[in-house]
């Protein structure tokens, strides 16, 4: 599964599909390297600067252009897509495009996720003049987008001349491979169609060269490593977000395989860590960890952390009880251990490779949480009639789980109930917990399933957050996705409620079903549900995963406003009193 996620594992090479319409053009030479790099749905916006380019990309026959209603949403379905298939494509319009879509490419480089951002540009022709352009600020400057997207791409290239386009397309696509980063692709709109004797031939497919550790380095650092940990008592193994881009899930599990550590995960890097392996005790995330996780995490006297990152929400308001002289850091490409020494170029799935044939085994701290460790007891049974309850909501999705599944988890309450599901074997799970930008999970959910075809998403939203981005409920209708989406109705935004309430945090409720019914118009596979009890919901899922198993599912739940999980109300105090902390005296 890992090897599928390797955008640069491509074949030696690639069918010509040649076209009247873009043979040997800069449009042709961009959908071929697309489709060879795996982002063979791309999703788009029109506009009148692109236009020319989209008919480029719709020429290719194994490129499926899909429209969606917004470019937020087009940039976070480039997301979700790029999570399931190791890269994302998205294309839209100058500057009203570009901006629109800049909040999601954010989140994608908060989350070291290589999404392709192709925006249509001004005519090569104006390009040094004085001109004034419409979907501009009025200014005779056309860098405005350009000097946006910097802080959140790693590469950007302005295609304005045909001589150096063939370089500066490969060289972007390329760097978003490497660094795993999104990069900005501006292509003047009087360019695509244009032959020109660069993209006289298909592209050849990129090799990107494998990084390799600093040999010396790599020793060093393994014997240090080894060392600390052969020399604890209870050493346990944390995983995190990074090892998607360390490209080290399967060196990991060798890792725990190996040394017979408890093995968490922090909640950033659920999915990341197979829950089924034998020490999987849970995810660690200070004083909202799974149960006796915590426990035995912070009472070790060596954890390894693998992967991590450490901010105000993965710390619970800096409340982690951590000791960085007990910690193995493991960065994709450095190794830091306790107070003493770092190793530079030093890549994770190496490092972890090479440091499991020199560790003892050790059991002893797997053997103490399975001494401590007590079964998490189930919801209440509801009465007939009762109100539904969310911890019984999640009782039901969680017996819905298999590795024909994955998961996706909105910004809000469905973070904390979410974590607490145990993911099946091969069931995917994500979520946005860096960046943390509600409305993610709909644009996500429609990119994430167009990739994964062979699973069902289940998508969990707040309705504070699907108010945000419910557009693109139609563009998951028109490509005849079937994932279920269960709308928590719960009357406002309930995780701002504890950091800190106020009137503000109550919205306008909506018929969702409703909406979406409205969205659906009879046109594709669409059924909706409300449900306000226990027996409504089993009926609602039976119907789901039956009768309407090839249909986009729409389920909205009722619960009441302050039913939230116990983790959320712990959380939410701690981040208000770090979020409230007064300022240092000068």
């Amino acid at each position: 599964m890992e090897a599928a996620n390797q955008p640069g594992s491509v074949p030696a090479s690639v069918p010509s599909h040649a076209s009247s319409i873009s043979s040997g053009t800069l449009g042709r030479h961009l959908a071929r390297r697309l489709v060879e790099i795996g982002a063979r749905d791309v999703f788009s916006v029109p506009g009148d600067f692109n236009l020319t380019l989209l008919d480029h990309l719709i020429a290719e026959p194994e490129l499926n252009l899909i429209g969606c209603c917004n470019e937020l949403n087009a940039g976070y379905a480039a997301d979700g897509y790029a999570r399931a298939k190791g890269v994302g494509a998205c294309v839209v319009t100058f500057t009203v495009g570009g901006l629109s879509l800049i909040n999601a490419v954010a989140g994608a480089y908060s989350e070291n996720l290589p999404v392709i951002c192709i925006v249509g540009g001004p005519n090569s022709n104006d390009y040094g003049t004085n001109r004034i352009l419409h979907h501009t600020i009025g200014l005779p400057d056309f860098t405005q987008e350009l000097r946006c997207f910097q802080t959140v791409t790693c590469f950007q290239a302005v295609v304005n001349n045909l001589d150096d386009a063939h370089e500066q397309i490969d060289t972007a696509i390329s760097t978003a491979l490497k660094e795993s980063k999104p990069v900005y692709i501006s292509i003047s709109c009087n360019l695509s169609g244009i032959p020109h004797p660069t993209f006289a031939r298909d592209p050849v497919p990129f090799f990107l060269a494998p990084k390799v550790s600093n040999q010396l380095g790599l020793e060093a650092a393994v014997e240090a490593a080894a060392e600390f940990l052969n020399r604890a008592v209870k050493p346990v193994i944390v995983g995190g977000p990074k090892l998607r881009v360390g490209k080290a899930q399967k060196a990991f599990v060798d890792f725990a395989d190996a040394c017979g550590y408890p093995v968490a995960v922090m909640p950033s890097g659920k999915g990341l860590v197979p829950e089924h392996h034998p020490h999987f005790i849970g995810t660690y995330w200070g004083a909202v960890s799974t149960g006796f996780c915590g426990e035995i995490v912070e009472s070790s006297d060596a954890y390894v952390f693998v992967g991590p990152i450490f901010n105000d929400y993965s710390s619970v308001g800096y409340s982690l009880l951590i000791k960085k002289e007990k910690a193995i850091v493991v960065e994709p490409n450095r190794v830091t251990i306790g107070n003493g020494p770092s190793f530079g170029w030093i890549f994770m799935a190496e490092f972890l490779e090479a440091l499991a044939k020199k560790l003892k085994l050790n059991s002893t701290a797997m053997e103490n949480y399975r001494r401590i460790f007590v079964p998490s007891g189930m919801p209440l049974r509801s009465g007939k009639d009762e109100p539904l309850r969310v911890n019984v909501l999640f009782k039901h999705i969680q017996e819905m789980l298999s590795g024909d599944n994955a998961i996706i988890a909105e910004t809000g309450d469905s973070w904390f109930n979410c974590q607490k599901l145990r993911l099946p074997e091969n069931c995917g799970y994500e979520f946005q917990m860096q960046y943390g930008s509600i409305g993610w999970s709909v644009g996500a959910t429609l990119g994430y399933a167009q990739a994964a075809r062979d699973k069902r998403v289940i998508a969990c939203i707040g309705d504070g957050s699907f108010q945000v981005t419910a557009q693109d409920i139609s563009t998951m209708i028109r490509c005849g996705q079937r994932s279920i989406i269960f709308l928590v109705n719960n009357g406002g935004y309930t995780i701002e409620v504890e950091i800190h309430d106020g009137p503000y945090n109550v919205i306008k409720n909506w018929d969702y079903t409703g909406l979406v019914n409205a969205i659906h118009n009879g046109e594709g596979k669409c059924w909706t549900a409300k449900v306000r009890t226990e027996e409504e919901l089993i009926e609602a899922i039976a119907t789901a995963t039956g009768a309407e198993k090839d249909s986009l599912c729409f389920i909205e739940v009722i619960v009441h406003k302050d039913d939230t999980s116990k983790e959320l109300l712990e959380w939410g105090s701690r981040v208000a009193a770090a979020n409230g902390r007064p300022p240092n005296p000068q």
